[in-house]
């Protein structure tokens, strides 16, 4: 039984940390876009 719990809980936290990850990622994707396209109408509207 304890075994059983233990692959399940390792598939969880895998699962958790490939969600976590992915999650980062976009964020800083979403950042950097708006980094991107905050510094980019200075010089268009300058």
């Amino acid at each position: 039984m304890s075994d059983s719990t233990d692959i399940n809980t390792g598939l969880a936290g895998s699962l958790v940390m490939v969600v976590l990850t992915i999650a980062v990622v976009v964020l800083l994707v979403s950042f950097y876009r708006r980094y991107k396209r905050a510094s980019k109408p200075d010089d268009a509207q300058g």
